[in-house]
């Protein structure tokens, strides 16, 4: 395995793993490799029944009459029409163009329009019109605010609570730049779920996040924790960009040094041929081995799935991480 080491003053980095169980049959050390070129053609597993019935039509009403935007839409999700369908969305708050350029993401990336200070009114009052369980807010980045939008974050947590108090609030958020009072204020807040995705493993942040740190992601999540003790944490990452398997490990043990709470896995799916190529599909039980070796790590739950995206069945890893 990989030597990289980040000091987190947590002994579970050493924790012993065997990888054995995890092993094709016969196959070789490392049960995932990385092809050598990009793979374009989508195994079976990967189908999607699209559903577009009064649900989804009715959703998508609401956020177009309320100027709404949500990351279902603009990050092409597979699960649109699924979670739609089921009266649920990813909120997407901030605007919708994204002030850096990922290389896996589909959010158009440019300069923002001005700051839209009715925005948390609205996605509260759709929160409410839906009448949700639980909810999920995310944004795009806007590193040119001193903030990022940590206080909008913060408004639209505020309202949507006072409006809907029985919906649970999940937040997704930026980096904010390493900026901390930032995040204390979303943390004031007192979202149920503090999410923040490290997305691919550190070797590739140089093209999958060239404008993140992998160290300054860790270290949100952590001081997250220690914001707010009793609130969960979480956070997801995506394989099949050239990473290999015990990288994901590697990932995974530095998120539960962490003290990070759950743990997303999924397929990472080519939106355009202007993003980053697929270099491996991975089978749903190579997703059950990593499900495997998170349980093993400690994760109060683990979503790992070929379909899985961050917000993916949000209220149900709700109820198993036993919040």
């Amino acid at each position: 395995m990989s030597d990289t080491v980040i000091n987190s003053g947590s002994d579970i980095r050493s924790a012993p793993i065997d990888l054995k169980p995890y092993q094709r049959p016969g196959g070789p050390a490392r049960p995932v490799t990385t092809d050598p070129v990009p793979v374009e053609r989508k195994p079976p597993w990967l189908t999607v029944k699209w559903q577009q019935g009064e649900n989804y039509r009715d959703l998508k009403s609401l956020m177009r009459s309320n100027g709404l935007h949500t990351v279902c839409e603009e990050a092409h999700c597979p699960n649109i029409s699924e979670c739609w369908e089921n009266r649920t969305a990813t909120f997407l708050i901030l605007g919708d163009t994204c002030t850096r350029s990922c290389g896996f993401c589909a959010i158009k990336t440019g300069r923002p329009g001005i700051l839209d200070r009715g925005e948390p009114e609205r996605v509260a009052r759709a929160i409410e019109n839906l009448q949700l369980k639980h909810c999920v807010i995310t944004s795009v980045n806007r590193d040119e605010l001193a903030d990022g939008g940590a206080r909008i974050f913060a408004e639209t947590i505020t309202l949507s609570r006072r409006y809907t108090p029985e919906c649970g609030i999940e937040v997704l958020i930026p980096d904010f730049k390493g900026v901390w009072w930032a995040l204390q204020l979303v943390m004031d807040a007192k979202p149920d779920i503090l999410n923040h995705n490290i997305e691919s493993v550190p070797r590739l942040y140089y093209i999958v996040r060239p404008q993140a740190k992998y160290e300054r992601s860790l270290e949100l999540l952590k001081k997250a924790k220690e914001m707010r003790p009793d609130g969960l944490t979480k956070s997801g990452l995506m394989v099949g960009l050239g990473e290999e398997f015990d990288e994901v490990v590697q990932v995974l043990r530095d998120l539960r040094a962490h003290d990070v709470d759950i743990v997303t896995i999924g397929q990472y799916l080519r939106p355009s041929f202007r993003h980053l190529p697929v270099m491996r599909y991975y089978t749903p039980e190579e997703f059950k081995q990593f499900k495997a070796l998170g349980q093993e790590m400690g994760f109060r739950h683990v979503e790992s799935g070929p379909l899985v995206r961050s917000s993916y069945h949000a209220h149900e890893q709700v109820q198993q991480a036993g919040a």
